[in-house]
């Protein structure tokens, strides 16, 4: 996949993940709203205290989700947009979700180490997409590696969540709602005459 037909279909799913997961849209919301004081507390030179992670595993979550959602002509990064402090509150938060990651993030590093001798972080970056490109695709993928896929499948739902709950991904969207109309004129008449309807 091109780094922009990923994020195109990942849009399109963005909120789906998480509500098929059971999180409310009030966790959602609490996860947005943490993630954005942990931006706003690291401009002020404050670091991100993880409630979840260990620092190895931040580390290797904020390289993975930029291989999943990239720096881009049209906006920045999973990382720019906070995903990591997005994903902490949320496992933080979801107790079921906790051995799934934690087992997942040392699954990948355990893969680097049998292929290459050294950790996700350590691996070049061509040695890191061998492994992604490995487990990216389900259909594709080998039976040896399902643990792997699991973690991506979910790992990748959770990050696209993260970017299209932010301030960063609403605005990637180019999302035009929520905003006040100080004077509606109703549908315009070539709309309405278009759909067939008219009031």
């Amino acid at each position: 996949m091109t780094d922009l037909s990923r994020r195109d279909a990942l849009q399109l799913m963005a909120g789906i993940p998480m509500l098929a997961a059971g999180l409310s849209p009030t966790t959602i919301t609490r996860a947005v709203h943490a993630s954005q004081a942990a931006r706003v507390a690291a401009a002020s030179g404050q670091a991100f205290a993880p409630a979840f992670f260990t620092a190895h595993e931040l580390e290797t979550v904020k390289l993975l989700v930029n291989y999943i959602i990239p720096r881009d002509d049209r906006s920045g990064s999973a990382t720019d947009a906070g995903v990591p402090e997005f994903m902490d509150f949320v496992i933080n938060e979801q107790k079921g979700m906790q051995t799934p990651m934690r087992g997942g993030l040392a699954w990948l590093d355990t893969e680097c180490r049998e292929r290459f001798s050294k950790t996700f972080m350590l691996a070049a970056d061509s040695e890191r997409r061998q492994v992604l490109d490995d487990i990216a695709y389900p259909a594709k993928a080998k039976k040896s590696l399902s643990q792997g896929v699991s973690f991506f499948n979910d790992f990748r739902d959770l990050t696209a969540s993260g970017f299209f709950s932010s301030k960063m991904g609403i605005e990637d969207l180019q999302y035009l709602g929520n905003t006040f109309v100080h004077d509606w004129q109703g549908c315009p008449p070539e709309a309405l005459k278009k759909l067939g309807v008219s009031y």
